[in-house]
């Protein structure tokens, strides 16, 4: 019953905080004139529908896949790190509460990165007082350990082929890094409303999802962090659609969810198409890896109504 109520109560908290988004938004002038149209289907091939193939009775703010096939998750509202071995497997709590609300990735060796902080307080003052952690967890025993601390409320985590790892911060400006040595800067990069964040196969580009103001997609060039290029915006007819989390194809293609429009958009040929569409409050995509389990080419998304989905609009061709 208490796992209910936390539940009920961060929900209740998180899309007020999406109201007041909107909110701003729209006094902003997002609604530009002009003549409003949908985000054209990608090329799927009529692929099949989703198919749900896990549920964790919380909001799943982000998923990652290791080198075995599992797939891990954060849980919003009870702070734990879950896996699931496979699907249709039951998920397994793997840590207590420890503050796990953001993104999530799998290093190398099999250990998880895992965000904290990823709440309105730590979002809206993490750019002025840096104080959330990046927790290391290991994907058997669950024991936890401080990765690294000074960052910005974290919201995404991506890791870089080289180990950097990046993050974001949702309510303020700032994009942190982690070099392998230690090194913490919670604003190496600043990007309005950071969401999702990925970084190229060579590691030259960090991509970041823009949320709110105006939503769209950004790439930053490591070797030129102070000159975020703005590449792709999201039309009149999706200002308010809310983009979240982000993953790359295996072709460097970014994937976003979107919380408000029920869409999963591909970025290609410097637009954006929909892969799959009526999946609402999605939260995270990402693709499996490995033989088995929750297997390599395979695309699942996540969300608040804590149904995992294979989406088979967003699987990699052979």
């Amino acid at each position: 019953m208490g796992l209910t109520v936390n539940f009920r109560t961060a929900v209740r908290r998180r899309r007020r905080a999406r109201a007041a988004a909107l909110v701003l938004a729209a006094a902003a002038g997002l609604f530009v004139p002009g003549t409003a149209r949908a985000t054209p289907a990608c090329d799927t091939s009529a692929a099949a529908p989703p198919v749900q193939v896990a549920r964790i009775p919380d909001w799943v703010e982000s998923i990652a896949v290791d080198g075995r096939g599992r797939m891990f998750a954060t849980a919003y509202s009870s702070g734990r790190v879950y896996r699931i071995d496979a699907p249709g497997s039951a998920p397994v709590p793997l840590t207590g509460n420890i503050g796990a609300n953001g993104g999530i990735a799998v290093r190398p060796d099999g250990r998880l990165l895992v965000g904290t902080g990823n709440d309105v307080l730590h979002s809206l003052t993490g750019d002025l007082l840096p104080v959330s952690e990046l927790l290391l967890v290991d994907p058997e025993s669950g024991s936890v350990s401080t990765y690294a601390s000074g960052l910005g409320g974290i919201d995404g985590v991506a890791l870089a082929p080289d180990g950097t790892v990046y993050t974001t911060t949702l309510g303020g400006q700032g994009i942190g890094r982690v070099t392998p040595d230690g090194r913490v800067d919670p604003l190496w990069a600043r990007v309005a409303q950071p969401n999702g964040i990925a970084v190229s196969p060579d590691g030259a580009q960090v991509y970041v999802v823009q949320t709110t103001i105006a939503p769209g997609l950004y790439r930053i060039p490591v070797d030129d962090p102070a000159h975020p290029q703005r590449w792709i915006s999201a039309d009149a007819a999706n200002a308010l659609a809310l983009p979240d989390g982000l993953t790359l194809d295996a072709r460097g293609r970014p994937l976003i969810a979107t919380h408000a429009a029920d869409r999963i958009w591909r970025a290609e040929g410097g637009a954006l198409c929909t892969v799959e569409s009526g999946l609402y409050l999605s939260t995270q995509v990402a693709y499996g890896r490995g033989e088995r389990g929750f297997s390599a080419g395979r695309l699942y998304r996540a969300g608040v109504d804590g149904r995992v989905y294979e989406v088979p609009g967003g699987a990699e061709r052979p």
